[in-house]
């Protein structure tokens, strides 16, 4: 009986010790591919002459500690109308800047970036956005109760298309939250949006705004394909809806002129917004 015993516990701690074997899983790798994140915002209200693209590098999912710059390329956007050209300096840390760029609505403009013999194009038109009439802070009109959130209104233009990106962030956070809209149901009319900050759970009020956070608010009247472009963008950041469509490749409208199938990432816009500043205030 005894040995009987033994031996079962010899077959329990061998069981254990199994259990804790590292197993080497060999993670699916892909060649880097170029990233531009080209976003030219003429702010309201300014000439809109100082811009900047980044261009970096794609790195392995599990690399954490590089950002891949892409330091020896050659920028340049061209508004096509008149063939005026606008040079990025190049900075050496993957930033490419002008002091120069000239917007005009309803104007097409052309990227163009060569790097290592290939050219990375995209067109994009400048539209004009409409103003935000007001913003006010409420405590009902969200998704959680007693939450607080910041509503920004706009007067949608009569007899026009029009497609909505709103950006928020709240000032120490690290990444800002972005609302998607289109006007095909509300054309000419009032529209509201809020921005409403949730914790993982409904007892978790820590992350919720508070009185004094500071909130960031651009408004973008943009593409059809750009909304579409952050639809999708959207759809595919932590929903955690688990019926929700598998994450899929996201490509913007930036392509390899030279070789199609070395395509790049990301997304060249050229848009007009207008930005605003909000402090969340005590309750009355």
């Amino acid at each position: 009986m005894k040995k009987y015993i033994y031996l079962s516990f010899i077959c329990v701690v061998n069981l254990l010790v199994s259990c804790t074997d590292v197993i080497d899983v060999e993670v699916p790798t892909a060649d880097p591919r170029l990233v531009i994140e080209a976003s030219l915002d003429w702010e309201k209200g300014t000439l809109g002459n100082n811009q900047t693209i980044k261009l970096s590098k794609t790195s392995p999912y599990f690399d954490t500690n590089s950002s891949n710059p892409v330091t020896n390329a050659m920028v340049s956007v061209t508004r096509l109308s008149d063939n005026r050209v606008f040079n990025f300096a190049n900075n050496n840390d993957g930033t490419y800047t002008t002091t120069s760029f000239e917007a005009v609505f309803n104007e097409t403009y052309q990227l163009d970036v060569l790097y290592e013999n290939e050219v990375y194009t995209a067109t994009e038109m400048l539209l004009p956005t409409t103003e935000i009439t007001k913003i006010t802070q409420s405590k009902d009109g969200g998704i959680l109760p007693d939450a607080i959130e910041v509503n920004v209104f706009f007067d949608d233009p009569d007899n026009e298309t029009n497609f909505y990106i709103i950006r928020f962030q709240n000032q120490g956070d690290l990444f800002p939250e972005f609302r998607d809209l289109s006007d095909e149901l509300l054309n000419g009319n009032e529209i509201r949006v809020f921005y409403e900050k949730r914790g993982d759970d409904e007892n978790d009020k820590d992350n919720e705004l508070k009185p004094g956070d500071v909130v960031d608010i651009n408004l973008f009247n943009v593409s059809e394909r750009y909304y579409k472009y952050m639809q999708l963008l959207n759809s595919q950041l932590g929903s955690g809806n688990p019926f929700s469509p598998t994450p899929v490749e996201l490509r913007g409208n930036c392509i390899n002129a030279t070789n199609a199938d070395n395509y790049p990432y990301g997304y060249f816009r050229v848009t007009e917004t207008d930005e605003r500043v909000y402090t969340i205030t005590e309750e009355n």
